[in-house]
């Protein structure tokens, strides 16, 4: 190469220009376009989500009525599940980092690679246009449950038609990680020297792959039926609304594990950087990324225990939910056998990787709550639900997000950001969190329905605290991002390697050159945590 080692050409200073990024097929360019846009969008979801605490804060109709509330939290939840959670950490980090962690160019199929950036921003504006077209966005909750959604005068047609073309840029997404993975790895780096990260994307891709096609099928049936009268889920045709919310959770529960999986890979990369230690058990948490996405297509049946379903099903669907909890223990058991007697640095990307630990443990032990058969009639569309959903989403794969952004910070941009500044904003975010989500547990066990826009006078004060929650968690994103963006500009300029990493990306330059690799990558013999 013509540069010099200390000063290769960054992948910023290859083209100028609006059209060179947009129309840019360099992997790290569509890795930050994609990041741009779901903050975007995540941002859109939070207003949302504040309205919604807000018009909760007192019994009665507060902000908005029964109708607009049905609208604001299912644009919410589209935005949240289809246009954050499920393509944050593939397709930003995925594609920013997995060709380089695992010592190549880039991903097998470029071009393809920008079409899915492309059809993400394709359904995403369709999805925003329904506050603007038509009779308003859709009032059916973000599962756009039959028969309702075919009934309803929203538009629920182009929001469903949205979350179409957001499943084909998923798709795009996992076989392109597929293919690279399998096929573009450095030479002498093995399966067992991949990253964790790497192994979490893999598991995700085949979920993708495999499963998104169903909710595909799903939702053109929702929009055939709206539109010639099919009667494939209305009951009052000869449909059956049963065979809708079975279509539906096949793909729906896989896909909390394309939301949570790569979220814990990024777990896995940001302790051993910080405990300055080997990852504990490194083949034990590859393997239960695998079998995380195995199990998880089987598990879809503890959405409907009150739906109708006969004893034997929803038995072995039970046992089959307690099943999915050992591989994730196992994970959570190594992360934590990883800290022990290490040398620990505690900085931004670790505190949120432990918030993440703690969130995703209250997660999933209220996940065994409700997938137990006798507490799940109980709980079962209450607020124990919504606070279970949040803990493991945004409290797991929202914290790892954030934990990655600051950990890899410094290799994307080139910048250091402001450490202290940093920690408060976490502190900010983690007692907000709790606050607004923990006495949502407490509320689903006195018995609060979910999805209601009013309450009964005995939930006014823990609906207080929850919202008051809300407005700590806001403040703390917003000075997370304020700090981010202003060390983007001002922050220290940061060395290849700050925290000390071990894999490939850290060999690279900050920001990586246009070629990702600017000498030929050394893969450790040890593995890709050898800390020696």
């Amino acid at each position: 190469m013509s540069e010099t080692l200390s000063q290769p050409v960054s992948f910023y200073q290859a083209k100028k220009g609006l059209f060179s990024w947009i129309f840019s097929t360099d992997h790290k360019r569509i890795g930050l376009l994609y990041f741009y846009a779901i903050i975007s969008f995540f941002l859109v979801a939070m207003v949302l989500g504040f309205l919604m605490r807000l018009e909760l804060i007192s019994p009665g109709e507060t902000i908005m009525g029964a109708k607009t509330y049905n609208q604001v939290f299912t644009l919410h939840g589209v935005i949240m599940i289809f246009l954050f959670l499920i393509p944050s950490v593939p397709a930003f980090f995925g594609n920013f980092f997995l060709p380089i962690m695992i010592g190549t160019d880039d991903v097998a199929f470029p071009k393809v690679n920008l079409l899915s950036w492309w059809l993400y921003v394709l359904g995403g504006l369709f999805a925003l246009s329904t506050l603007v077209v038509g009779d308003g966005p859709a009032d059916t909750g973000w599962t756009f449950y039959a028969p309702y959604s075919v009934t309803t005068g929203t538009n629920v047609s182009l929001a469903v038609l949205a979350a179409f073309i957001l499943g084909f840029s998923s798709i795009l997404t996992g076989l392109n990680f597929i293919v690279t993975i399998h096929r573009l790895r450095a030479p002498k780096m093995g399966w067992f020297k991949m990253p964790l990260f790497a192994w979490s994307l893999y598991a995700t891709a085949w979920i993708q792959l495999l499963a998104t096609p169903i909710i595909g099928i799903t939702l053109l049936m929702i929009i055939a039926e709206r539109a010639f009268g099919l009667g494939l889920f209305d009951p009052a045709l000869g449909g059956d609304p049963i065979l809708y919310q079975h279509l539906f959770w096949i793909y729906s529960h896989p896909a909390v594990y394309i939301m949570v999986l790569p979220a814990m890979g990024l777990i896995s990369e940001i302790i051993p950087t910080f405990s300055h230690r080997t990852i504990f058990g490194y083949k034990a948490i590859a393997y239960s990324s695998l079998a995380i996405a195995f199990i998880g297509y089987f598990v879809w049946g503890h959405h409907m225990f009150t739906s109708g379903m006969s004893g034997p099903a929803r038995i072995i669907f039970s046992i089959l939910t307690f099943l999915v909890a050992v591989p994730s223990a196992i994970k959570v058991f190594n992360w934590v056998a990883t800290l022990y007697k290490g040398s620990i640095e505690v900085k931004a990307p670790l505190l949120y990787a432990l918030a993440f630990i703690f969130q995703f443990l209250i997660g999933g032990l209220t996940g065994l709550v409700i997938g137990a058969l006798a507490t799940d009639i109980h709980l079962h569309d209450t607020y124990f639900v919504v606070g279970h959903f949040h803990y493991v989403m945004f409290g797991g794969a929202g914290f790892a997000f954030f934990g990655a952004l600051h950990y890899w910070f410094p290799k994307i941009y080139g910048r250091m950001y402001n450490e202290l500044r940093a920690k408060i904003a976490f502190t900010f975010l983690f007692v907000g969190f709790n606050i607004l989500y923990f006495p949502m547990l407490i509320l689903g066990i006195m018995g609060m329905p979910r999805r209601y826009y009013d309450y009964l006078a005995e939930f006014t004060t823990l609906n207080v605290i929850s919202t008051v929650g809300s407005w700590i968690m806001i403040l703390g994103i917003i000075m997370m991002l304020v700090n981010l963006i202003v060390s983007r500009r001002k922050g220290k300029i940061a060395e290849r390697n700050p925290w000390g990493g071990t894999t490939l990306e850290w060999q690279t330059a900050s920001p990586p050159s246009l070629h990702n690799f600017d000498t030929e990558p050394i893969i450790p013999e040890g593995g890709p945590y050898d800390h020696n």
